[in-house]
């Protein structure tokens, strides 16, 4: 399998070339484009109480797709939903990421939720987190470009709508920045507050202050 990130980083689209009797799996509705000699699977990965889970919980399709290339060598192009970058993480171990990040896989990985805690309940980005183990590619997805923030037994606060991904080593607490009222006024609201020694992958964007800042912009309804 080679792959090949293009038009990074606001409209980023993956382009894999798979030999014959290879396959990827990617998340429901990210194809572009395939090669005729691509046969396409759609099931509910790790049974349907497996893939049920991670709908609800973590924010994916409850369907996913492997593309599997059975007439011969052949291409497929996979794209998110919301303009944004692609970053490749050859895994080898777990990586943790935020709901809805998940865009394709290639290689022995298991997807799993893992619950945030108790404290990460009003915040819907970080309520649930997507576990990934195994050996093999991740392909994440985010809105806006990504950026990495290398910690060495320290702490760091990021606003919990920027959280892409972060390696095992690192924990996290959830908590609110000020009182109600600068919440309100400030425009800021939840914050993850990591510590230890990993590595934080952030989203330069949020999809939450987007669409505050979309929705009064939208026609209104007479």
């Amino acid at each position: 399998m080679k792959y090949e990130i293009l038009h990074r980083p606001s409209f980023s689209l993956l382009e894999v070339e798979l030999e014959r009797g290879e396959e990827v799996q990617a998340e429901a509705g990210a194809m572009v484009h395939m090669s005729p000699t691509i046969k396409l699977e759609t099931k509910a990965k790790g049974g349907v109480f497996g893939a049920l889970k991670r709908s609800m919980l973590g924010g994916e399709s409850f369907f996913v797709n492997t593309f599997r290339a059975e007439d011969g060598p052949g291409s497929i192009g996979l794209a998110p939903p919301y303009m944004g970058d692609i970053e490749a993480f050859e895994l080898d171990g777990t990586l943790y990421a935020q709901s809805g990040a998940f865009l394709a896989s290639y290689g022995d990985i298991d997807i799993d939720t893992k619950w945030g805690g108790a404290k990460t309940f009003f915040g819907r980005e970080g309520l649930f987190l997507l576990k990934m183990s195994g050996r093999g590619i991740v392909f994440l997805s985010s809105f806006g470009a990504i950026y990495k923030k290398e910690l060495h037994n320290e702490r760091f606060v990021i606003d919990t709508g920027h959280m892409v991904a972060f390696s095992e080593g690192l924990n996290f607490n959830v908590k609110r920045v000020g009182g109600l009222k600068s919440t309100l006024f400030s425009g800021e609201g939840l914050v993850a507050e990591f510590y230890g020694t990993g590595t934080l992958y952030i989203q330069t964007r949020s999809m939450d202050s987007f669409l505050g800042w979309l929705v009064p912009h939208l026609p209104k309804r007479d």
